[in-house]
């Protein structure tokens, strides 16, 4: 029997057969769809609005910009890069900028066009380690608090970096390391003890969220994780911390 038979992947705490994986956390967000939003909001104290502002502040939206949104569940990414790009539309002139959303849960998609249609805003139901767009198509690659739900990073990595023209950043926010012990208890004591309550009084599903809990725990710290984005052909890697690195801005070229 080949050693391929004995791969696992992190499931939280949990190992589990890499083959597992995807369908394990399909279950997590097919669960938290609904309420996901909202749990947003209640799990960071809402300060997950201010690092996206900062996220698409890195992804650099302008007039006929085209961004890909990988792993962007109901949207908030990529709609705030088309109102940002139409803003400066209206000032400057130029082409419509564009987006897409590309998840590989269809409920979480469906949740966001819940939220409203709109032309300049294209869905994918559509796996992160293989994007169904051609190469050097976007401007821009996002992905917000997804790349540690997938199964090969380093394959997923390398195609968002496919999907991007010469010139195109990637920006990826996520969930990382505090950089002080004393932040750092803070944070355990929060999200091991309040997150999974909040999960199971608001979502109905406390699994789900014991689950995020323990998948930020078992992804890389901020200096393992860039270096995983310059093995995957990035260039220019650099890392942010945010909120003392509670979460942390990974960004990359094309070049």
């Amino acid at each position: 029997m080949s050693d391929k038979a004995f791969d696992t992947a992190s499931f939280g705490f949990r190992d589990v057969p890499r083959a597992a994986k995807s369908g394990l956390v399909r279950g997590v967000f097919d669960r938290s769809a609904r309420r996901y939003d909202l749990m947003n909001d209640l799990m960071s104290l809402g300060v997950h609005r201010v690092w996206k502002d900062i996220a698409i502040t890195r992804a650099g939206p302008r007039p006929g910009a085209h961004l890909i949104d990988v792993a962007g569940g109901t949207g908030d990414l990529a709609r705030a890069f088309l109102d940002r790009a139409a803003a400066m539309q209206a000032r400057r002139g130029g082409p419509a900028a564009s987006a897409v959303v590309a998840d590989i849960n269809a409920q979480m998609l469906e949740a966001g066009l819940k939220r409203g249609a709109r032309p300049d805003l294209g869905w994918a139901c559509a796996d992160a380690e293989a994007l169904p767009f051609p190469d050097s198509c976007a401007d821009a690659v996002t992905i917000g608090f997804g790349i540690r739900n997938v199964t090969d990073r380093l394959q997923a990595l390398r195609e968002m970096r496919r999907v991007l023209r010469r010139g195109g950043r990637f920006v990826c926010l996520e969930f990382s390391r505090p950089a002080t012990r004393a932040l750092e208890r803070v944070y355990d004591a929060w999200s091991y003890n309040v997150i999974p309550q909040l999960g199971e009084a608001i979502a109905k599903d406390r699994e789900s969220y014991q689950y995020l809990v323990e998948s930020i725990r078992r992804f890389p710290h901020q200096g393992a994780f860039a270096a995983e984005l310059e093995e995957a052909g990035f260039a220019r890697v650099t890392v942010t911390n945010l909120s003392g690195g509670i979460a942390a801005l990974h960004t990359g070229w094309r070049i």
